[in-house]
């Protein structure tokens, strides 16, 4: 007869292989359990070991290769460019948003507390394991592996960040858009949670004292980045809704121009004829 025990590691590894399938590698387990295992679960269970480590790894692993296919992609752009490029790749929207598309939520191992409050879906915590497992996977199978890793799952974002235009810099971007609307200077209101070695930021972009975008961030930058990008994506949206229904306006009054019934043809009357010299019956 199985024990709870023996089930709950069939369940472990069971889940475990199904993340490695999504991940193409498989990674020694203590090392997997380690990068999955979150703060709020070890404190709740005896202070076991965090993904801390392995996410700071990690971190620096995904940097390198996010900015070395940045610097070979873009051979003439200036370093401060370059950086921005990398922002708008490497920042823990971006991260979470990976994690979603791997579930990764579902494999984190969390502390009833955090568990309670949605931490399976939560930004940072995302981002921060998806961290924890590219420094595993580099530790298992090396950087080669962790290289390609990073490739397949950030690939479409790099090539997104080169066609981002706006994006380089949302801030200027959204002042920018709001002088050119007449709606002012763009200001930020940022509050922060958490504990000190674990701040969660929070920005509002407020113009003319209306909200136009909200943003969360490990970093007062990033969150104010996030907030400005929301921002100019609604004030864009409602001015080009603007345009077009100006444009449907300006449509229907030239196809109603063209329907008007059109003038009559001029005919010369027989007195305007001879008014104007025109032929008259000759008389024999």
């Amino acid at each position: 007869m199985s024990t709870p025990k023996k089930n709950s590691a069939d369940n472990q590894a069971s889940s475990h292989t199904l993340l490695e399938g999504r991940l193409g590698y498989q990674v020694e387990s203590a090392l997997l359990v380690r990068a999955l295992t979150h703060r709020s679960y070890a404190y709740e269970n005896g202070g076991l070991p965090t993904n801390e480590r392995l996410e700071f790894l990690g971190d620096s692993v995904l940097g390198l290769v996010v900015t070395d296919t940045l610097y070979r992609t873009h051979p003439d752009l200036p370093e401060g460019q370059l950086a921005k490029l990398r922002a708008a790749v490497v920042n823990s929207r971006a991260l979470a948003e990976v994690g979603r598309g791997l579930d990764l939520g579902a494999f984190i191992r969390l502390g009833r507390g955090e568990e309670g409050t949605g931490g399976r879906d939560k930004a940072s915590i995302l981002a921060d394991t998806l961290e924890a497992v590219i420094g595993a996977v580099y530790l298992d199978q090396g950087l080669d592996a962790a290289s390609e890793l990073v490739h397949r799952l950030f690939d479409p974002l790099i090539e997104k960040s080169s066609n981002l235009g706006a994006g380089l810099d949302w801030k200027t971007s959204l002042q920018e858009l709001t002088a050119i609307e007449g709606l002012g200077v763009p200001e930020y209101l940022v509050t922060e949670t958490g504990p000190d070695h674990e701040k969660t930021f929070t920005a509002a972009a407020r113009v003319g004292g209306v909200s136009y975008g909200t943003g969360t961030g490990r970093s007062k930058k990033e969150a104010e980045q996030q907030a400005a990008e929301s921002a100019w994506r609604s004030i864009r949206a409602a001015a080009d809704e603007r345009a077009r229904a100006a444009q449907a306006a300006e449509h229907a009054r030239t196809a109603e121009a063209a329907v008007e019934p059109a003038a009559e043809p001029f005919k010369e009357t027989a007195d305007e004829a001879v008014a104007g010299g025109g032929p008259t019956s000759a008389t024999a």
